[in-house]
């Protein structure tokens, strides 16, 4: 997306800390192990190799937001 292109410079730490998550908890929510998700946490959004990038992206951009029926 567009408007996301400044979150792909920081860390997965950082951004999945703004939106108010553990990695347990994000780990749960993509259904990946929770080592997975401390593995790739010191890394850029930009540098997670693509299948994690896939998954995870929307939680920690808060992109998962846009699509609960309000």
């Amino acid at each position: 997306m567009f408007w996301n292109w400044g979150k792909m410079n920081k860390t997965v730490k950082e951004l999945r800390k703004n939106q108010g998550f553990t990695a347990k908890q994000l780990a749960d929510k993509v259904k990946v192990d929770t080592t997975d998700i401390l593995k790739i946490d010191e890394m850029k959004l930009k540098d997670v190799p693509e299948p994690f990038k896939a998954k995870i992206k929307p939680y920690v951009t808060g992109e998962y937001t846009d699509k609960i029926p309000w």
